[in-house]
């Protein structure tokens, strides 16, 4: 409301400004033709008068009402979709400032080729003008209205499906600083960004500005809009599952637009009133004397009505005798049906709280998990490091190595509970299929060779080089199976097979075929090989070793992917895994992406880093790690003595553990960020089901380093910010 208010403002102050006594009437009369047939949607006839009026003014001299008239039509093509025409009008109109003093109208008129070439995707134009917008709002002295136009700019760009660029804008406002008059632009930027966030299905994120979008709407207290925000929150929750919450949003949104509703109904004119209570009394007039005539005719038939009423009551006497019983025969079975609901009620419920009650466990286990193994591998890490005796070597390598089984593990296990709780999110991204499985089979020569196994990967040529899909999840499947298939053959053959299926315009279905000849599968156990824990038997596993979720994480994926996996195992012989996934064709060139090089210790040298972290032993590995590359470690074990020293000294960078006692990570970072926006902040979490990359860097966090770490990791992604 408040933009439309400006833009409305704007237009006539210009308009009024520019009009003398001698065409005020001949103006106003075309006026109010187009703004009558714009009402009726007559958008014809309202580009006919509009065009009169722009002949009036040229023909009298008027250049302030032709700057108007001519920005008026480019507004009616611009509703009509006539791109090209409208820009032909703001550019005129534009044009003729040359002649008269600038008012908001130019403003305006920049402003609109802007968002004219934004439909047309004309995206380096619009932004051209829109800056040439900004600069004569400034000029003219009322650039508060800035975020405005930004805001109708973003609106544009996501009617034009542009989102990352749209969000880009609106985020820009949430940024200004804070003063009553922009409260209500933010609340709608914030409301804006989290529907394109859910559009995107960044739903960590989406919460989190529809939260902000309702913290500011309180201020400027707009009931519309708070009932839209909360209707959204509504939809958010049940998208995600969390039905209590969502009915519970819902119903406050009813309450809101009833609520609205009867303040709406409560502007009642007084004089519609008067002449209501007038024509009242008119009525009951008539109404008296119409009553009497009808009394004279109610006397006439009144005996008739009685017997027949006598007559009516006595056969409705006999059916409601007969609806009594057949009444108590129905309540009898209703109350049945609703004894058997309830028990199936009560069993549902038994059976999700035991569901919700197993994922949470695993989840905390496979989380607690992580800071002590953080320990058991960094000083692993550092022993191996320290030049460690020939005798004490085959020990570390041996706990080195069970400290990896245990991550991998954990790692499976946290895996398996976010596809469980429909928290894996999917990416559509433009990636080589050929050159991933390349890839995929150089990663693991040195594993086949060691099974002394002949390795062949076979690929179909026919298929496109550009696909969209999720390349991380489909690696995540392929190595899986290749790795099961290299560990369970010894000097036999494993065979990776990848055809075309079938391709329509723009889709592309691939065939996917993973072939050993290495020691099978019982007939009786090619169901349950599928199962979490599951091998096939216990001498399997105490021969061959792993966790026994690889296959179930295998399958889980793929079913999310739209596939589903087949199994043909004979004991002694080898086994078959097959699937088939769709794709979506890329029709431009695929973008290369530059590999990211290996850090340099040079890049680390006497840096100086403030580690907050709580627990002493994951402070002792990290200063060693750090100091081992020449770094300058400082620590801190909680959130608010850190803000209180950043505030007067000034670090490198700052590796912030999101578990912390008082305040955790994420609201110290976001405190931090009120202060410092420049200094690199890491998180290191072991993260957990609830956690994911996108939710931490939201809060204002450039990385995330998981626990327990990777030693070349952890020092690669600290090196990148100190390029």
């Amino acid at each position: 409301m408040k933009q439309l208010f400006f833009i409305v403002f704007c237009f006539f102050y210009s308009f009024l400004y520019s009009q003398t006594k001698k065409n005020t009437d001949s103006v106003f009369y075309y006026n109010k033709l187009i703004n009558n047939n714009l009402g009726n949607k007559k958008y014809k006839e309202a580009v006919f008068y509009t065009k009169k009026s722009i002949d009036f003014c040229e023909t009298n001299h008027k250049p302030e009402g032709l700057t108007n008239q001519t920005f008026k039509l480019g507004k009616i093509y611009y509703k009509q979709h006539k791109y090209d025409e409208a820009l032909k009008s703001f550019h005129k109109s534009v044009a003729s400032f040359d002649r008269v003093k600038p008012t908001c109208t130019k403003v305006l008129a920049l402003h609109y080729i802007g968002t004219v070439n934004t439909a047309k995707g004309n995206y380096e134009t619009a932004e051209l003008y829109y800056k040439k917008a900004d600069d004569l709002l400034n000029q003219l002295k009322i650039a508060d209205n800035a975020e405005i136009l930004s805001y109708q700019k973003a609106m544009a760009l996501k009617a034009n499906k542009n989102l990352p660029l749209a969000a880009k804008t609106l985020q820009e406002i949430t940024k200004k600083p804070d003063n009553p008059h922009i409260f209500k632009t933010k609340a709608d930027s914030y409301y804006q960004l989290g529907l394109i966030e859910t559009q995107l299905k960044r739903n960590d994120s989406a919460i989190i500005y529809l939260d902000n979008a309702l913290d500011y709407n309180s201020k400027s207290n707009d009931l519309v809009k708070k009932s839209k925000i909360i209707l959204a929150i509504s939809q958010y929750y049940k998208q995600n599952k969390n039905f209590d919450l969502a009915y519970s949003y819902l119903d406050e949104h009813y309450q809101l637009e009833n609520y609205i509703l009867k303040l709406k109904n409560a502007k009642f004119d007084l004089n519609e009133f008067e002449k209501f209570k007038k024509n009242q009394s008119l009525n009951n007039t008539i109404k008296r004397e119409s009553e009497e005539k009808i009394q004279l005719k109610t006397y006439r038939y009144s005996k008739l009505v009685s017997i027949l009423a006598i007559a009516l009551i006595s056969i409705l006497s006999l059916l409601s005798l007969a609806l009594y019983k057949n009444n108590i025969i129905r309540n009898q079975n209703n109350l049945l049906l609703r004894e058997k609901n309830k028990e199936l009620i009560l069993a549902k419920n038994k059976a999700e709280k035991a569901s919700k009650a197993r994922s949470e466990f695993l989840s905390t286990v496979s989380h607690e998990l992580r800071t002590p193994l953080n320990a058991i591998n960094g000083i692993t890490h550092l022993l191996l490091e320290d030049h460690p005796k020939k005798t004490q070597l085959k020990y570390l390598e041996s706990l080195k190595f069970s400290g990896n089984y245990l991550t991998t593990f954990i790692n499976e296990i946290l895996e398996i509970n976010k596809i469980d709780s429909t928290k894996v999110e999917i990416e559509n991204i433009s990636f080589n299929l050929k050159e991933l499985l390349f890839n995929i089979q150089t990663s693991l020569k040195e594993l086949a060779t060691a099974n002394k196994n002949y390795f062949n990967l076979e690929i179909d040529n026919t298929i496109p080089d550009n696909l969209i899909g999720d390349p991380t999840k489909i690696s995540q499947i392929i190595l899986n199976l290749i790795n099961n298939a290299l560990k369970f053959t010894q000097n036999g053959n494993v065979d990776v097979i990848a055809k075309l299926y079938a391709k329509q315009e723009d889709y592309a279905t691939v065939y996917f075929e993973i072939v050993d000849t290495g020691i099978g599968i019982p007939e009786d156990k090619l169901q349950t090989v599928f199962e979490s824990f599951s091998q096939g038997s216990i001498e399997v596993n105490r021969k061959y070793g792993g966790t026994g979720l690889g296959l179930t994480i295998v399958k889980k994926l793929i079913e999310l992917l739209g596939g589903e996996i087949k199994l043909k195992s004979e004991v002694g012989k080898g086994s078959t895994f097959t699937f088939k996934l769709n794709f979506k064709i890329n029709q431009e060139p695929l973008v290369i992406v530059e590999e990211t090089k290996p850090y340099n210790d040079k890049q680390l040298k006497h840096k100086s880093i403030l580690l907050i972290e709580d627990n002493k032993i994951n402070q002792m590995i990290t200063r060693k790690m750090l100091e081992n590359k020449a770094i300058t470690c400082e620590i801190i074990d909680n959130g608010e003595d850190a803000i209180d020293l950043l505030k007067i000294k000034r670090f490198d960078m700052i590796l912030m553990d999101v578990h912390l006692p008082g305040i955790n990570g994420t609201t110290a970072t976001k405190l931090i960020r009120e202060f410092d926006k420049t200094t690199p902040i890491i998180a290191l979490t072991a993260i957990s089901l609830d956690e994911n990359r996108d939710m931490l860097l939201s809060f204002g966090m450039n990385d995330v380093i998981t626990k327990p770490f990777v030693p070349d990791e952890f020092y690669s992604i600290i090196a990148k910010f100190f390029d």
